[in-house]
C-alpha cells in the first residue's frame, strides 16, 4: 500500500481483505516484527482472521511466492477459496492451492495455500526452495507429525537463506517454545498475540445412560443418545434462529455416518450433513461453504477435521461426543493402531468455540462434570504416538537421520524411531549409519508410506503398475475395508457404483503418475496376487494360522504378534495383513489384537515378499536345565518346519544357545555364593567408578555373552547342564587387567574388625542403584572403632548392622563415632540386662573389643 492509502498494483488490498477481521488490529504489530526478524509467531484465537490476513501481509512484503501450510486438505482448499473471493480473483490465479491429487495454481500465483505434507515432499527436491520468500505454518498447535517436522526443516533452511521469512501461527500455542525453535536460545523468534472479547458460551450436560465405548469401540446406545440429544437441541435452536446450523463432533467417520443416519430419520425439515476426510472434496467443500438465507437449517456431524483448522458459517450449537480417535504406539507388539479414547480437555474447548465464533452459542456435553475433568489436559503429539517409518526416511534423506542437528520440537521417542529404522533398513533405504540409500531415495520420491512406496515399485513389474497401484491405493488408510477383505473391497470399488471409487481411482492415478515402473507383470492379476501386493509393503506382518474356533481364528504373524479374525479371512492358512491393532472381544481370540484388514496368500508368495525374513537354523531350548536342539524353518516368528537334531559343540550350536539365553536370561544357571558375590562386587564399582570395572547388569552380559562365557556356551551345546556352569570362574574373564589387582583393595571379600574377626561383607544386587555393602557384626567386637571404613576409593562407607550377642540387630549405622558418643548408652541400658554375660562397658572407647563373653575374657588373662 502506498503512502496516499491506495493500493500498489499487483499487491493485495489488505483494508478490503481486513474487513471485519479481528486480527486487522495486529497488522502493525506483525509488520513491526517482520521488520526486525525473518521468523515470526503468531498466536490469535480462532475466528480472528490470522489465517486469511496473514498471508497476503507477507506477499506485499515479496517477491517471492508464499507457501501456507495447513495439516488438513479441505481446509486448504476452504482457505484458498475465501481468500481469493475477498481478493475479488479467481482461484488458482492469485491464490491458488496444492493438495494431494488437485492442484490450482499457475505461474502468477502469488499465495499457495498447501497441507504440510506437500511442502515435506517439496523440500526433497528442492531444499531451498527457489523462488519462494516466505513460509507460513499454521495450526501449529495441533502437533501434527508433519507440521513438527516443517518448523525443524523450515529452521534448517532458515539458517542458510536469511531472506526466506517463516511464520508459525496456531490458536492455542506454546508460543515460547515454538519461538526458541524457530530463533535461537538467546535470541527466541518475537511472538505477536491478538485477544478478542469471546462471545458468551453456555455449557449443557447431557451424560448418556449407555457405556460410550465397550470392546468393539463406540457403542450404539451412546450413538443414539447422542442423535437423540441433538435432535431435541436442534428443534429447540431453531424456533428461535432459523439462520443457526448445528455442529456435532463424533470420533471417526463411522460415528459420523451412524449418527447421521439416526438424525436423518428423525429430524425432519433439517439438511443432515457429513463432514470427515473420507468424503469426496466437492462434498467437503459444499458444507464449508455454508447455506444460502432460503436453505433449511443443518446439522453437520463431523469428525476433528473442523475442530480448529476450518470454519464451519452459522454455528450457534456444538454437541460434543468428547470422544476422539488417535494413534497409540503398542511398545510392546512395536505396532501402531487407531483408538477411540476421551477427548482433551483442550481439543474439546477448540470444538465448543465453533459454536461462539459469530456470537453467542452453547456447547452440549454427552458425559458428565466429573468424566470431563478426568479426561486429558491436552491431546499427545502427534510425533510421541505415530508410526515414524515415513517421519525416518524424511529425516533420512534430507542428511539429519534420527533427527539429530535439528531443533525439533521434540525429539523423536526412541523406541518409535528404532522400529521405524529396522523397517527401512529391511527395506534396503537406509544404510547401516542411518542414512538414505539410493532405493531410499527412490521410495522417498514416491508420495506415501515408504512401506506402500516398495510395494508399488517392485509389485508392478511382477503383477502390472495398475493392479500393484490399485491395491496400494486402498490399503494406504484412506478407504475403509468392510469386513477386512481386501480382495473383497478391490471387486467393490471396481465397480463405479460404490460410493468411495472415484476418490479410490483418483488415487490410484496419483499413484501411476508417481511410479516409473512399465505396466509389466501377469496380463491377468489373479486373486492371489492382491495378498502379494500387501506382503511386499508390511512382509512383517505376514501371518499364518494356529488356531481356530467357532468365533473365527488366531495367527501368528512373522512380527511375533498374535492377532484374532472372524468371518471368511479366518479359513486362509496364510495371510497378508494391511492393519491390525489392539483389540478385545471375539474377534481378538484373547491375543489382545485383531486383525482389521488383510487378503489371503499362498505361501509361495510368501517366500517373494519375504525373503530377508526367512531363516535355516538350529534353535535352541532350556528343558530341565539342559539345551534340547531343533533345525527350524522360519519366516520372521512363524515356525514353517521344526526337526530335533543333535547339539553341536559348533558355531551354529553356541549361537543357538546364545540366542536361548537371551530369550531366557541368566537365571537358567545355578549361581553359586562364589559367583554371585563376585559379580555383587564388580557391579558396585561399576556404579561407583566407572570403566574399566564392568557392567554386571542381566542386560550387559548377555549383550556379551561370547566375551565371558565363550566355552561354556559350547560345553551347553554339547550337553553339559546348566547347573554344572562354573559361573564365578567364567566371570573373572571379565575382570580388568591391570586395574583387577585393585579389586582386592577396593571391594574386598571380607573386613577384619577390631576384635580380629574377619567378617564377610554382604554387597547390593547388581541391579540394586542404591544398595550399600553391609557388614552385620557383634556391638562388643567394635569397641574403639571410631572411622568407618570406606569402600571402592574412599566413595561409598560401609552400612553396619551392630548385633546383639543373639545375633539381632542393635542399630544400623555408617557412623560409628556417632554412635558411641550419643545412641549406645541407651543400647547398654536396654542389652545389659538381658544379656549379662557379655561385656556392656560405660566407656565403649575405652573397652577391648571382643568376640567372648565377660568370663572366656578373664580366664584367657
Amino acid at each position: 500500500m502506498l503512502d496516499d492509502g491506495t493500493v500498489k498494483s499487483g499487491s493485495f488490498d489488505l483494508a478490503r481483505i481486513g474487513d471485519g477481521l479481528a486480527f486487522a488490529a495486529a497488522l502493525g504489530d506483525l509488520s513491526a516484527a517482520l521488520d526486525r526478524n525473518a521468523a515470526v509467531v503468531v498466536s490469535a484465537p480462532p475466528g480472528t482472521g490470522k489465517t486469511t490476513l496473514v498471508p497476503p501481509v507477507l506477499a506485499n512484503r515479496t517477491a517471492g511466492r508464499v507457501i501456507v501450510t495447513q495439516p488438513r486438505r479441505v481446509a486448504a482448499r476452504a482457505a484458498a477459496r475465501r481468500l481469493a473471493q475477498l481478493d475479488g480473483s479467481a482461484l488458482g490465479t492469485r491464490v491458488g492451492f496444492t493438495v494431494r491429487g488437485e492442484r490450482q495454481v499457475d505461474a502468477s500465483t502469488r499465495i499457495e495455500f498447501v497441507t504440510a505434507g506437500v511442502l515435506l515432499r517439496r523440500l526433497l527436491s528442492d531444499p531451498g526452495l527457489d523462488g519462494v520468500g516466505a513460509v507460513i505454518i499454521d495450526e501449529v498447535h495441533e502437533r501434527a507429525l508433519e507440521t513438527d517436522l516443517l518448523v525443524g526443516l523450515l529452521g534448517e533452511v532458515g539458517e542458510l537463506r536469511d531472506d526466506l521469512v517463516l511464520v508459525a501461527m496456531s490458536a492455542t500455542l506454546d508460543a515460547d517454545k515454538v519461538a526458541g525453535v524457530l530463533g535461537t536460545d538467546d535470541a527466541p523468534a518475537p511472538i505477536v498475540t491478538q485477544t478478542v472479547p469471546a462471545h458468551p458460551l453456555e455449557e449443557r450436560w447431557a451424560p448418556s445412560p449407555a457405556e460410550r465405548l465397550d470392546e468393539r469401540g463406540v457403542t450404539r446406545g451412546f450413538l443414539d443418545h447422542v442423535a437423540a440429544v441433538t435432535a431435541s437441541a436442534a428443534r429447540e435452536l431453531f424456533r428461535t434462529d432459523s439462520a443457526a446450523d448445528v455442529l456435532v463432533f463424533a470420533p471417526g467417520a463411522r460415528e459420523v455416518s451412524e449418527i447421521a443416519r439416526r438424525l436423518t430419520q428423525t429430524a425432519q425439515g433439517v439438511d443432515v450433513r457429513e463432514l470427515h476426510g473420507q468424503l469426496p472434496a466437492a462434498e467437503q467443500d459444499a458444507v464449508i461453504r455454508g447455506r444460502g438465507a432460503k436453505e433449511p437449517p443443518r446439522i453437520v456431524v463431523t469428525t476433528s477435521l473442523a475442530e480448529s483448522s476450518l470454519t464451519v458459517p452459522g454455528v450457534r450449537l456444538v454437541v460434543d461426543t468428547c470422544l476422539s480417535r488417535y494413534p497409540q504406539r503398542d511398545s510392546a507388539r512395536s505396532m501402531t493402531g487407531l483408538v477411540t479414547g476421551s477427548t482433551s480437555r483442550a481439543s474439546a474447548v477448540q470444538r465448543a468455540g465453533r459454536a461462539t465464533r459469530q456470537g453467542p452459542g452453547a456447547v452440549i456435553r454427552c458425559v458428565d462434570e466429573r468424566t470431563f475433568a478426568a479426561s486429558p489436559a491436552r491431546p499427545a503429539p502427534e510425533i510421541a504416538t505415530t508410526d515414524l517409518a515415513d517421519a525416518a526416511l524424511l529425516l533420512a534423506c534430507w542428511g539429519a537421520p534420527g533427527g539429530i542437528g535439528l531443533r525439533l520440537l521434540d525429539p523423536l521417542p526412541v523406541d518409535s524411531l528404532g522400529d521405524a529404522l529396522t523397517v527401512l533398513h529391511g527395506l534396503g533405504a537406509i544404510d547401516d549409519d542411518g542414512r538414505a540409500t539410493p532405493e531410499g531415495q527412490e521410495l522417498a520420491r514416491i508420495p506415501t508410506d515408504p512401506r506402500l512406496a516398495r510395494a508399488l515399485r517392485d509389485g508392478a513389474p511382477l503383477v502390472g503398475a495398475r493392479f500393484a497401484a490399485e491395491v496400494v491405493a486402498l490399503i494406504s488408510g484412506e478407504i475403509r475395508i468392510t469386513g477386512g477383505d481386501i480382495d473383497a473391497a478391490l471387486v467393490a470399488l471396481r465397480d463405479r457404483r460404490a460410493p468411495e471409487s472415484r476418490r479410490w481411482s483418483q488415487e490410484v492415478a496419483r499413484l501411476l503418475r508417481s511410479t516409473t515402473q512399465a505396466n509389466g507383470g501377469r496380463a491377468r492379476p489373479g486373486t492371489d496376487d492382491v495378498g502379494l501386493i500387501v506382503a511386499l509393503a508390511f512382509p512383517n506382518r505376514i501371518a499364518r494360522r494356529v488356531d481356530r474356533s467357532v468365533h473365527g481364528a488366531t495367527f501368528l504373524l512373522a512380527s511375533g504378534t498374535r492377532a484374532g479374525v472372524s468371518g471368511p479371512l479366518a479359513d486362509a492358512e496364510w495371510l497378508a495383513v494391511a492393519d491390525v491393532a489392539r483389540a478385545q472381544g471375539r474377534a481378538a481370540e484373547g491375543t489382545g489384537a485383531i486383525i482389521r484388514a488383510a487378503a489371503a496368500i499362498m505361501e509361495s508368495q510368501v517366500e517373494r515378499a519375504a525373503d530377508h525374513l526367512m531363516t535355516d537354523r538350529i534353535e535352541a531350548e532350556f528343558v530341565d536345565g539342559r539345551v534340547i536342539a531343533r533345525r527350524e524353518r522360519r519366516i520372521g516368528a512363524i515356525v514353517r518346519s521344526s526337526v530335533p537334531v543333535r547339539a553341536q559343540a559348533d558355531g551354529g550350536g553356541r549361537a543357538a544357545v546364545r540366542r536361548a539365553l537371551t530369550e531366557r536370561g541368566l537365571d537358567v544357571f545355578t549361581w553359586s555364593d562364589a559367583a554371585d558375590g563376585l559379580r555383587r562386587r564388580l557391579a558396585l564399582l561399576h556404579r561407583e567408578l566407572g570403566m574399566p570395572w564392568p557392567d554386571m547388569s542381566d542386560a550387559a552380559l548377555l549383550d556379551q555373552l561370547d566375551a565371558w562365557l565363550g566355552p561354556e556356551l559350547d560345553a551347553l551345546a554339547a550337553g553339559t547342564p546348566a547347573a554344572r556352569i562354573d559361573l564365578a570362574s567364567a566371570l573373572q574373564r571379565l575382570l580388568p587387567w591391570p586395574a583387577a589387582a585393585d579389586l582386592g583393595a577396593l571391594a574386598p571379600e571380607r573386613l577384619e574388625v577390631p576384635s580380629g574377626s574377619r567378617v564377610r561383607i554382604a554387597y547390593p544386587p547388581a541391579d540394586d542403584p542404591t544398595g550399600r555393602p553391609v557388614v552385620a557384626v557383634k556391638l562388643q567386637e567394635c569397641f574403639g572403632w571410631a572411622e568407618t571404613p570406606r569402600l571402592a576409593g574412599g566413595r561409598v562407607p560401609v552400612l553396619f548392622h551392630l548385633l546383639s550377642p543373639a545375633g539381632r540387630p542393635l542399630a544400623v549405622t555408617d557412623d560409628l563415632a556417632s554412635f558411641w558418643s550419643d545412641p549406645y548408652a541407651q543400647v547398654r541400658a536396654e542389652m545389659r540386662g538381658r544379656y549379662p554375660k557379655h561385656p556392656w562397658p560405660e566407656d565403649p572407647w575405652a573397652a577391648a573389643p571382643t568376640r567372648h563373653t565377660k568370663r572366656r575374657d578373664a580366664s584367657a588373662r
